[in-house]
């Protein structure tokens, strides 16, 4: 049996992404790399969460997190893969 991949969605909306989430979407995609998640991750953008005054949002696994700067994504997928 397969195992089922975590979902992460970056809002690529242009409120996210000019407040943060550009330079968000690089760092998760070097996270993932450095540390062999690839394959057990589907990253994908969406347009908008309806959050813009929350902004930049991110969905990880299900969970929605706001106001996420580039220099929280580490200590979420951190928090998220290795608890």
């Amino acid at each position: 049996m397969a195992e089922e991949k975590a979902e992460i969605v970056i809002c690529m909306g242009s409120s996210c992404f000019s407040r943060g989430n550009k330079q968000s979407l690089n760092i998760i995609k070097g996270y993932l790399r450095e540390r062999g998640l690839e394959e057990r991750v589907v990253f994908r953008g969406s347009h908008c969460f309806g959050e813009c005054d929350k902004g930049p949002v991110l969905m990880i696994g299900g969970s929605k997190h706001t106001e996420v700067t580039p220099g929280k994504i580490a200590d979420l997928l951190d928090s998220y893969f290795f608890g």
